[in-house]
């Protein structure tokens, strides 16, 4: 079947920090006055607080002590200052849109999520853009899925999905109805429900071979 959508995941995918998490986490946690967290307790709380603006209540549920807005606040400038995209996407972006409908789903705060994409210049660069954290579910739950392919008007079974985590990505992709494409890193093993795999520092022309492949069946 012929797609219609592409659709890609954002953190590491298309665009990556270039100092690391732990630094950047740090940092934030100076500027409110505390330290010592982790980023693996980060992501723990992370992950129950889903549905949410910004990070506040992440760092709300992280601190005994110090401000939690002034620390989503430092590490929202934190990460913003250290992402960079992963090659020349605006133009992928831009080319792809003149033979599919192009979206973005991410998973994170609206705001943390919504600032990156200021900073990084890509605010016109989808036809569609859905932050999970204006859901009542994160990847890979399946209606985050449903929710990115209703905005660009298109179904999952026409819509191929491009991200790098095995799990929230690939494995959420798939079970959508996708052509799940993972993008490897040194990050993750490569994903058995992935339909395709591209390397992220060659995005762009593998993953118009991998396009031009599936349009024709090879």
């Amino acid at each position: 079947m012929a797609l219609a959508a592409v659709v890609f995941d954002l953190d590491y995918t298309l665009a990556v920090p270039q100092r690391d998490r732990q630094t950047l986490l740090d940092e934030a946690a100076a500027a409110a006055g505390v330290d010592g967290l982790e980023r693996s307790a980060y992501l723990d709380v992370h992950g129950q607080h889903r549905a949410t603006t910004t990070r506040t209540p992440i760092f709300d549920a992280l601190l005994d002590d110090g401000d939690p807005e002034t620390a989503a606040r430092a590490y929202r400038n934190a990460v913003n200052d250290a992402l960079a995209p992963v090659g020349d996407i605006p133009e992928l972006l831009a080319e792809l849109r003149t033979q599919y409908r192009v979206g973005l789903l991410t998973d994170g705060p609206v705001q943390a999520q919504q600032t990156k994409l200021e900073t990084l210049g890509w605010e016109n660069c989808f036809d569609g853009v859905v932050i999970t954290g204006s859901l009542p579910a994160g990847k890979p739950d399946g209606r985050a899925f449903e929710a990115i392919c209703a905005d660009l008007g298109v179904t999952p079974e026409v819509t191929a999905y491009v991200g790098d985590h095995p799990d929230a990505d690939i494995r959420g992709a798939s079970a959508a109805g996708m052509v799940a494409v993972q993008v490897l890193t040194d990050r993750f093993e490569r994903a058995p429900d992935a339909d395709y795999y591209v390397e992220r520092d060659r995005l762009a022309p593998q993953l118009r071979e991998v396009l031009e492949r599936h349009h024709y069946g090879r």
